[in-house]
């Protein structure tokens, strides 16, 4: 049988399998410590299977006080679904109006989008927001994660380039035609023509949201924390406590691992179906 030119080589397949390997390999073993003690935690060589401390390692986790780890879970979930919900719903909007709808200054407007891009602004600008946060007395509060991400200028280009590709100037014209408002081809048209987008956008807006450290750090306080900043604090309070932070680690990926495991297909199989209809 003749070979097609995308059939993956017997090299190709093996530097695939490597990858895999070593890409999966340090998150297997942070599960795997956290099923231990500390006397495996620096044996030579390390322990490969789980072991029977888990319960235990997750009661001790759960109880340091100077950590407030599930008081983190639970504001880490607050605060990555509001700004997800909020920027997939803001870049939607925001990529039909600048792919299908003319008005003056769009070009620049999209342009100024652009440059926020290019510039670190959350750094440049980190100690006027703190101004801001104390000004307005939300200091130690979730506001103050929520308010800085609500808007995210990757997600206005990314949705609108999609925008651009995945609706035809045709079909916003025929639904005009027949008498449709712009928030009726928004809602009837835009929105299911970008669920596949939405979608990916969405799981990227999750994760980076999530894994904030250094803004929840500077504006929350310590009893109030998200989960980066509780497993810092676990840090401080277990410095040689191998196996409470392999724990506290493992405690915050789960959720990001359950979104992919419970999401991942229908997000590609989203964007595959969006592939062949575009």
């Amino acid at each position: 049988m003749r070979n097609r030119p995308w059939d993956a080589t017997l090299l190709t397949k093996v530097t695939l399998v490597f990858a895999l390997v070593m890409s999966a390999f340090p998150i297997y073993y942070m599960f795997i410590m956290a099923t231990r003690t500390n006397e495996d935690a620096v044996e030579t060589p390390p322990p490969l299977l789980p072991g029977g401390h888990l319960g235990e390692n997750v009661e001790r986790l759960l109880a340091t006080e100077d950590a407030h780890f599930l008081t983190g879970l639970v504001n880490s979930a607050i605060v990555a679904t509001t700004v997800t919900v909020s920027v997939v719903l803001i870049s939607t909007l925001a990529g039909f109006a600048f792919a299908k709808l003319r008005f003056p200054g769009s070009k620049l407007l999209l342009g100024l989008i652009l440059v926020t891009m290019m510039v670190p602004l959350q750094q440049m600008g980190v100690v006027p927001l703190y101004e801001l946060m104390v000004t307005l007395g939300w200091t130690g509060q979730l506001q103050s994660v929520i308010l800085p991400f609500l808007v995210n200028g990757f997600g206005v280009f990314m949705m609108t380039q999609y925008t651009s590709q995945a609706v035809p100037d045709e079909l916003v014209e025929a639904a005009r035609v027949d008498g449709a408002t712009t928030m009726g081809i928004y809602r009837r048209i835009i929105i299911p023509a970008l669920r596949p987008g939405m979608a990916v956008l969405a799981l990227l807006v999750f994760m980076q949201t999530w894994n904030e450290f250094m803004w929840p750090l500077i504006v929350l306080h310590p009893d109030n924390p998200v989960v980066q900043t509780s497993i810092a604090a676990l840090n401080s309070a277990h410095g040689t406590d191998y196996v409470m932070l392999f724990t506290g680690t493992a405690a915050s990926v789960l959720p990001l691992f359950v979104v992919f495991v419970l999401f991942g297909r229908q997000i590609v199989g989203g964007l595959m179906e969006g592939a062949v209809k575009a």
